[in-house]
């Protein structure tokens, strides 16, 4: 189970997180992999358009308001073998911020899905139900833009669900949300600037509640995917991403790979499933078979960093 479900997020959008997913989804499939994807922006779906589905027979919101029981009945086949769809909702008025225990009933209802791959394609921004989608899936996938700007969404994202995962382990301990919080005050004075000096707070409070939060910090694992990549210095702002996210936040972010700019891609983009048949050989192709070819590895037990390939001449 923790092998199989992958969350694709990248804080705001613009950043072509749900090209990603419908590229890397198809892909996969390809590959002889059985694979799920699930629209989780539950405030603007579009995967459906993009796979060439005009009118889904069902979406999240019949689940999500019981018109089925299973969230099976929701699951529809693509034009593409292997790849199937579990289409998002932007219809129903408050769906967008669905209760916990609907949240809930939706997280067990994924974990039985039968498929070898389930990617979750997430809303734009710092939702909770984005973070909740994000923080559920054992396998975190931000996707990013080779701009400054971009880095410093993702980086807002990552530092947002990490400190929401934080509050939910510590919630119930006193002491240590106390000082959980000063890590995300606007006020300078107050505020504990980095992870590493957060873990040195809580060990000289309670030792046992500093082991906890390293283990957490052991087991939050993100990897990164830069998009739109026209020449290799664009794939440095990974490299900035992870220093930054370890020196501020104390993880161990690593490149899951990038994808090359691809002029035939955005004349396509209206014409997505066109192009996902079609057989191309463009631009991203090579760099979505390798990062699709990472994530089977890793699935198989045997991970492959980015970090030590060397990116093919553009």
């Amino acid at each position: 189970m923790n092998k199989k479900i992958w969350a694709v997020g990248g804080g705001k959008g613009g950043v072509g997180k749900s090209v990603t997913t419908v590229m890397l989804g198809t892909m996969l499939a390809k590959k002889g992999k059985k694979v799920v994807l699930i629209d989780a922006d539950l405030g603007g779906s579009n995967l459906h358009t993009f796979m060439g589905i005009r009118y889904p027979a069902y979406t999240l919101a019949d689940f999500m308001q019981r018109r089925v029981n299973d969230i099976s009945h929701t699951i529809m086949e693509t034009p593409v073998e292997n790849l199937s769809l579990i289409c998002g909702a932007d219809d129903i008025l408050g769906l967008a911020n669905p209760k916990y225990s609907q949240k809930m009933r939706l997280f067990n209802h994924i974990n039985k899905i039968d498929a070898d791959l389930i990617l979750i394609d997430l809303g734009a921004g710092t939702s909770f139900t984005t973070m909740d989608f994000f923080l559920f899936a054992p396998n975190k996938i931000i996707v990013l833009l080779p701009l400054v700007t971009s880095m410093q969404n993702a980086y807002g994202f990552i530092k947002s669900s990490l400190y929401r995962h934080i509050n939910r382990i510590f919630k119930k301990d006193t002491r240590a949300m106390e000082i959980i919080a000063k890590g995300m005050v606007s006020d300078e004075e107050k505020r504990i600037e980095s992870v590493a000096d957060l873990k040195s707070a809580l060990k000289s409070v309670d030792e046992e509640q500093y082991n906890k939060l390293v283990e957490c910090l052991h087991n939050f694992r993100i990897q990164l995917i830069v998009n739109n990549v026209k020449n290799p210095r664009d794939t440095k702002i990974g490299t900035v991403l992870e220093k930054v996210s370890g020196n501020y936040l104390d993880l161990n972010v690593e490149r899951l790979g990038h994808i090359s700019f691809d002029p035939q891609l955005d004349r396509n983009i209206n014409n997505m499933l066109g192009y996902l048949t079609s057989g191309s050989s463009g631009a991203p192709s090579p760099s979505i078979y390798d990062i699709a070819g990472r994530i089977i590895r890793q699935m198989n037990g045997h991970p492959e960093s980015y970090n030590n390939v060397i990116p093919a001449k553009m």
